[in-house]
């Protein structure tokens, strides 16, 4: 190269991509995190933690809907009785999973908590077959057996079902399945307004439950009564809960899905690493589990790179197979 040659930018596009997946994989990590911040304020207790998160949501996201002036999208959706009505259903399912986990990490089962996300995608496959009649490929019913037959190993050895790991499954699974029917039904609502919408839907049971807290004979509400930091802490499950979804929506936007469905396992493996941190154990017949599950997950990985493949041969230019081509 002559003193005079100068590299050659990278492509728009290739930049937006590397954008995406570092946006991504910090929705992911930071997700992946969550379990060391529940853990400084187990002494709040769960339902406390999601009271809080619901109304520190909220109060973050009013302040960035007005400083955007997006209360015409907020307005849009609320006249809509299709959206409506789905962004309750995910409110719903979003304060289920939000309290479960809240729950396992605060009873010490960040373990299960990071089960359940590990089992996620295999039960959002089958939430296609059961709701969407969607037909499974081989590969895919081989990863569901799979991960069927490791909750079976992981009941037997903890002589109960994981219903938290279940439950934080079932219930992701779940929002993820309402958001993709509004995405359908009303031409996408974006994460801000989707959050504000959903969490103004439960502010009503979340003061409800502070109130309770407070009047009950338990430790009542811990919010001012355990110094600077704590109440710091509780303020920003605001921030915790808002930067991660803008972050994945930038993701979402900018890399395939298929790097996505990668990138989520980033979250349960920092988890299953963090309950380790923790101190939770791990007996052989629980690492046979999560094996299964991990290889059910491979196989399913497996499945949807072999996918994209073919439709990439089948969408390339005749002569020039397995070439993609541009926009």
């Amino acid at each position: 190269m002559t003193p005079v040659d100068h590299p050659s930018p990278p492509p728009a596009r290739t930049v937006h991509t590397r954008t995406g997946v570092l946006a991504g994989l910090t929705a992911y990590g930071l997700w992946g995190l969550f379990p060391f911040y529940f853990h400084a304020l187990r002494s709040a207790g769960a339902l406390e933690l999601l009271a809080w998160r619901i109304v520190f949501s909220l109060a973050l996201s009013v302040v960035l809907v007005t400083a955007l002036r997006r209360w015409a999208r907020v307005a849009a959706v609320l006249r809509s009785p299709a959206q409506r009505g789905l962004l309750v259903a995910a409110a719903v399912a979003v304060a289920v999973n939000w309290g479960v986990y809240g729950l396992a990490v605060v009873r010490g089962h960040v373990l299960e908590a990071a089960l359940g996300y590990f089992v996620n995608p295999l039960l959002t496959v089958l939430l296609g077959v059961l709701v969407l009649r969607e037909r499974l490929r081989p590969g895919q019913w081989v990863a569901v057996g799979t991960g069927l037959v490791a909750v079976a190993v992981i009941t037997a050895d903890l002589g109960r079902l994981p219903w938290m790991a279940l439950t934080v499954a079932v219930s992701f699974a779940a929002y993820g399945l309402l958001k993709n029917q509004l995405g359908r039904r009303g031409g996408g609502v974006d994460p801000l307004t989707g959050l504000t919408v959903e969490t103004a839907v439960l502010l009503v049971p979340a003061v409800a439950a502070l109130l309770v807290l407070g009047l009950g004979s338990g430790h009542g509400v811990t919010f001012a009564a355990e110094g600077p930091w704590h109440t710091t802490l509780l303020v920003l499950a605001g921030p915790t809960t808002l930067v991660p979804l803008v972050l994945f929506a930038t993701a979402a936007a900018r890399v395939p899905l298929s790097v996505i469905g990668m990138l989520q396992y980033v979250t349960p493996v920092l988890q299953f690493v963090a309950a380790l941190l923790l101190g939770e154990t791990m007996p052989a017949s629980r690492w046979i589990g999560f094996a299964l599950v991990w290889l059910a997950l491979a196989v399913l990985t497996a499945d949807a790179l072999r996918q994209q493949g073919l439709g990439v041969r089948r969408e390339s230019p005749r002569g020039h197979p397995g070439t993609v081509r541009g926009p």
